[in-house]
């Protein structure tokens, strides 16, 4: 697919914005939190597809690029109880600016199922940007994350001092900013991490 096209087809794929509330200490027990962390939707966009294997490491020795662990747990909506078997998957352009949408491969695209402590983790690198039309949109990773008796989230993230978040309707929209998040020098070998963990609403 062009890039002229994706605005106007995601444009109708997109999944509405809902309101990121907070999490505060309870009152009554300092080691307790209460309020509504959900974490907030975004679009999923013209390059989904489905089926992407099982993996933890997206990467190959011919990417360019910086690799990345991203990483985090998932909770449900009362903030603090983890979800094992979450089945979260992720997928991105590479340092180019492409999507691979037709290839065995899978380039840049990876599920993983979340541990008893409701965590996960994939090996990656930073992902290029590319064109809507005389726009850039911003470095970002797509997520879309189901789990049992649990409503399905379709989300990005998006990265700390990227110049073109305030010109991009999704990125700059407000229930998107708790979606960017910094980029951590990890250790004194340059390994990069990013920490993205992820609150999902129970089934009315």
């Amino acid at each position: 697919m062009d890039r002229k096209s994706f605005l106007k087809k995601a444009g109708f794929l997109a999944i509405g914005f809902s309101a990121f509330g907070k999490v505060v200490r309870a009152a009554d027990d300092p080691t307790a939190f209460e309020g509504d962390c959900e974490t907030t939707n975004d679009i999923l966009g013209p390059f989904y597809r489905e089926d992407a294997p099982i993996r933890y490491d997206l990467t190959t020795q011919t990417d360019r690029g910086s690799r990345v662990i991203l990483q985090g747990q998932v909770f449900g909506d009362d903030c603090e109880t983890p979800i094992k078997n979450a089945l979260v998957e992720i997928w991105q352009c590479d340092a180019d600016g492409e999507y691979d949408n037709t290839s065995p491969a899978f380039r840049m695209r990876a599920g993983w199922k979340t541990d008893n402590e409701g965590e996960y983790a994939f090996k990656t690198i930073l992902p290029g940007k590319y064109k809507n039309g005389r726009l850039y949109r911003p470095a970002h990773i797509h997520f879309r994350v189901r789990a049992d008796n649990h409503q399905e989230l379709v989300s990005q993230v998006y990265f700390e001092g990227d110049p073109h978040i305030n010109d991009d309707p999704w990125a700059s929209h407000p229930s998107a900013s708790k979606r960017i998040l910094p980029i951590v020098l990890e250790d004194t070998k340059g390994n990069l991490t990013v920490r993205f963990d992820i609150y999902l609403k129970s089934n009315p």
